[in-house]
């Protein structure tokens, strides 16, 4: 059962112990790409320690300073989370981000996920340990890639890309700020954002914000053409 096209991403990691387990879970899972985003302690002789017959894992992680900006908002059960994120590494990268400890992920850092899985747990004490986070996507996703089902269909266009969205939403801002039409509400901020999580929940694909950015330009245009130069 291959899974290449997923990856496991942990934030701002405190506790380096929690790295080595996690490496472990994934292999025990077959998974094999760790990405660690800033984490507070790496490399660590106790990462090390308990990796415990996964150094060679260990040893592959990848460190990064930030995450990139993906977004998004939908809860989805961690079962159905892991049959799409099988589904869609079959034809692009998919990833698994988990926050830090203590805070989990930030708001700023959420906004970098298509979706948020949701892990049942008792209500009176749903607080899991980061490794066992780890170990419950983990097989979950295993047991996604081993049980038979139908085939996905295949995508007309693959999902838009993080910089494809990046550009839509920077389009979008500028044809906004253009035809003068801004967030009413008292703060003023929340305009941008909520557009985001929309077309977010929308999952385009390349095509669809080809469309999309077409639509806007020929708004962009035809005040030019009715008006001279766009203010």
């Amino acid at each position: 059962m291959n899974a290449g096209g997923i990856r496991i991403v942990l934030v701002g990691t405190s506790h380096p112990g929690n790295i080595g387990a996690a490496v472990r879970a994934m292999k025990n899972m077959a998974l094999s790409e760790l990405v660690l985003v800033n984490p507070r302690h790496f490399p660590h002789p106790e990462a090390l320690a308990r990796a415990s017959g996964a150094a060679d894992m260990l040893a592959a992680v990848r460190v990064v300073p930030t995450l990139d900006r993906d977004q998004y908002f939908r809860v989805v059960d961690v079962r159905e989370a892991a049959s799409r994120l099988v589904a869609e590494s079959n034809t692009a990268r998919a990833a698994v981000v988990f926050g830090p400890e203590r805070s989990g992920l930030s708001n700023e850092e959420l906004e970098s996920a298509h979706a948020l899985i949701r892990i049942p747990a008792s209500p009176a004490y749903a607080s899991l340990n980061l490794a066992m986070a780890v170990q419950l996507v983990a097989y979950e996703l295993y047991r996604a890639r081993g049980v038979a089902c139908l085939p996905a269909a295949p995508l007309a266009a693959p999902l838009a890309s993080t910089q494809e969205m990046e550009r839509l939403y920077g389009h979008i801002a500028a044809v906004l700020e253009e035809i003068d039409f801004r967030d009413r509400t008292q703060s003023g901020t929340h305009l941008m954002g909520r557009i985001r999580r929309l077309l977010q929940r929308a999952e385009l694909d390349q095509n669809e914000v080809n469309i999309l950015r077409g639509i806007l330009t020929a708004v962009q245009n035809r005040r030019r053409t009715a008006g001279g130069a766009a203010r």
